[in-house]
C-alpha cells in the first residue's frame, strides 16, 4: 500500500465515523494498520474511534500501539490520558496528562505566537 492509498483509507474511515458508519471505519482502520503497521495515524485514528465507541481495551491496544511509534506526540498523550481516566486509573491518566503538557510546552517554546 502507497503512502496515498494509506492516508485515504484513513480518511475514508474518518467520514465513515463522522457519517455514523463506525463498523465500516472500524474495518477500514483495521485493515490500514494491518498493511501498514508502522501508521501513526492509522493507529492513532483506530484507538480514537474505539475509544468514542467506548471499547476501551481496544482503544488502549491502538493508542499503545501509537504511541510507541511517537511517544513525544501531543495527541498521543492527550488519547491515553482520556482512555485511563474512562478506565479509572487517574495515576496513569494523569501521566500521560501530564506529558501532553509538556510537549504543549516544548511545542510553543519552537513555535512562540507571533
Amino acid at each position: 500500500m502507497t503512502n496515498d492509498e494509506l492516508q485515504t483509507l484513513i480518511e475514508d474511515a474518518t467520514a465513515d465515523y463522522a457519517l455514523g458508519e463506525s463498523e465500516a471505519a472500524l474495518a477500514k482502520l483495521t485493515h490500514a494498520t494491518a498493511a501498514a503497521p508502522d501508521s501513526f495515524e492509522a493507529w492513532h485514528a483506530l484507538a480514537e474511534v474505539n475509544f468514542s465507541l467506548r471499547k476501551l481495551d481496544a482503544a488502549l491496544a491502538a493508542a499503545e500501539r501509537a504511541h510507541a511509534l511517537r511517544p513525544a506526540d501531543l495527541f498521543i498523550n492527550t488519547t491515553l490520558s482520556r482512555i485511563w481516566m474512562e478506565r479509572g486509573d487517574k495515576a496513569r491518566a494523569e501521566h500521560f496528562g501530564a506529558q501532553a503538557k509538556i510537549q504543549s510546552w516544548k511545542d510553543q517554546l519552537k513555535n512562540p505566537p507571533a
